[in-house]
């Protein structure tokens, strides 16, 4: 997760561990992975030397995408909707066009409560990003583990596809 204004670029930015006590959930895949020395429930991880947007995704998904120039994140997001199994964690810029695109076709979404504050790869807790953040899901049971976590707002968009 980029964070703007801070002086701090790096994709190197992982996913709060307290996001997924609360999701309870074990995931297949982390196609994005920065390694196994992060807390991402998940079997498999596939890190940069894996090449995870062009390598085959299985079973459930979390992903938190790399931000690395304008959109670089939306490559990500489209393989996820259209592997339709998972959990992504992106910002919430709802006046993008790629968001009105793309992340609109997310099955549930889960607005956290406040700013979210992402973890450096040294372990310490950066500052909150430039804007809050959302969990899309895609499948009955991630939509269900999103609803009972009680992160923040909670949307079912499937009645409105």
């Amino acid at each position: 997760m980029e964070h703007e204004g801070k002086g701090d670029y790096s994709d190197d930015w992982y996913t709060p561990k307290d996001i997924f006590e609360r999701l309870d959930l074990w995931f297949d895949l982390d196609p994005c992975s920065p390694g196994p020395h992060t807390w991402v429930p998940a079997e498999r991880l596939y890190t940069k030397e894996n090449d995870g947007l062009n390598s085959p995704w299985h079973g459930s998904v979390f992903m938190n995408p790399p931000y690395a120039g304008r959109n670089g994140h939306v490559p990500w997001l489209k393989k996820f909707l259209d592997h339709g199994h998972g959990i992504a964690i992106v910002r919430a810029y709802t006046s993008s066009a790629w968001w009105h695109e793309h992340a609109v076709k997310a099955e549930y979404m889960l607005f956290p409560n406040g700013k979210t504050k992402f973890v450096r790869p040294d372990g310490t807790v950066g500052c909150s990003p430039g804007s809050g953040v959302v969990l899309l899901g895609m499948g009955k049971d991630m939509g269900d583990a999103m609803k009972a976590s009680g992160i923040g707002w909670f949307v079912d968009n499937r009645s409105e596809q």
